[in-house]
């Protein structure tokens, strides 16, 4: 059997064990690989790993060698995929990995947002409680989950779990149609129906030219004022300009969000200027439990070594 070459671009964003492959190979791993070091360290390859290096069209027409290229993420926008389809290059990804991790996060966020931990944690810090002429502190409104309604806009996997569990805690469900969606299928509500009428909004929807800046300014605006927003898809379906100013206006109850537009914020980002007790923002690590990241190594040795063998596992391509 020919001898495969693999490089894992960026091995530091997977903190899990990774087996070897069960078949002829030589493995380099890198932590990380700029984008401009990329082709080097392809240059031998014959397949290709990578969570979030972009491997663009540039890149790919110098590795002509390469016959795969397994994504360590569900996400594939950092793969040229229209490239790959013309150059029959096969491109793999990660399913199902994170149906746990990322609807605890979700969860986790909204509670500290209903419940406000962070300013009540704030408070206790600054002494407030040993001050307090009462047993305890009630200066900011605790809300339960029970009762309210919970607004989830892409229902794929993610989007399922998290109504389920939404569920548990006795809320009331409403599923998004598309944006611009006249005709609603069974079970689905209108977009605009879901932003009036939720206490919660949580997204789970891929970007796309069609979903970028789905929530705006006029989104904002069309949601009750004491409503909560959490994002633990991507930055770009959300114009973070037009939340920060809601939120520093008390147009809206809070947010919360584990994704930004750039990644990570070198150049600053508006939501990261805010110091508020009702914005809370994680560095994208919803995915990322331990029990997440074995599955995501174990799966991605799987998919190599299926198409090692002939037959293509989570193809995307």
């Amino acid at each position: 059997m020919h001898t495969q070459r693999i490089v894992f671009l960026d091995r530091g964003s997977i903190q899990a064990n990774l087996r070897r492959p069960d078949f002829p190979h030589e493995w380099q791993d890198y932590d990380n690989t700029p984008p401009t070091e990329v082709v080097a360290r392809l240059r031998d390859a014959t397949i290709a790993a990578s969570n979030k290096v972009p491997v663009r069209r540039e890149a790919l027409a110098q590795l002509p060698q390469l016959k795969l290229i397994a994504v360590c993420a569900t996400g594939t926008n950092n793969i040229d995929l229209e490239y790959c389809r013309e150059k029959n290059i096969p491109v793999c990804n990660i399913r199902h990995y994170a149906m746990y991790t990322v609807p605890e996060h979700v969860f986790a966020l909204l509670l500290a947002l209903r419940r406000n931990i962070i300013a009540y944690h704030r408070d206790v810090r600054a002494g407030a409680w040993r001050k307090a002429e009462q047993f305890c502190l009630m200066n900011h409104p605790i809300r339960d989950l029970h009762g309210t309604t919970l607004g989830i806009v892409g229902h794929g996997e993610l989007g399922a779990a998290v109504a389920g569990i939404a569920r548990a805690f006795g809320m009331r469900v409403l599923i998004a149609e598309r944006r611009g969606c006249l005709q609603p299928k069974p079970g689905r509500t209108p977009f605009e129906t879901v932003l009036r009428e939720s206490d919660v909004i949580t997204l789970h929807t891929p970007l796309t030219p069609e979903t970028k800046n789905l929530i705006g300014a006029a989104e904002l605006a069309r949601m009750k004022p004491q409503a909560l927003l959490i994002n633990t898809a991507r930055g770009g379906l959300v114009d973070e300009q037009a939340l920060a100013e809601a939120l520093q206006a008390g147009r809206i109850g809070g947010a919360a969000s584990d994704v930004l537009i750039e990644e990570p914020p070198r150049h600053g980002n508006p939501l990261l200027d805010l110091d508020l007790p009702n914005l809370i923002v994680t560095p994208h690590n919803a995915w990322a439990s331990r029990e997440a990241m074995q599955i995501m190594a174990d799966q991605l040795i799987d998919n190599i070594e299926s198409f090692v063998r002939g037959k293509l596992k989570n193809q995307v391509l």
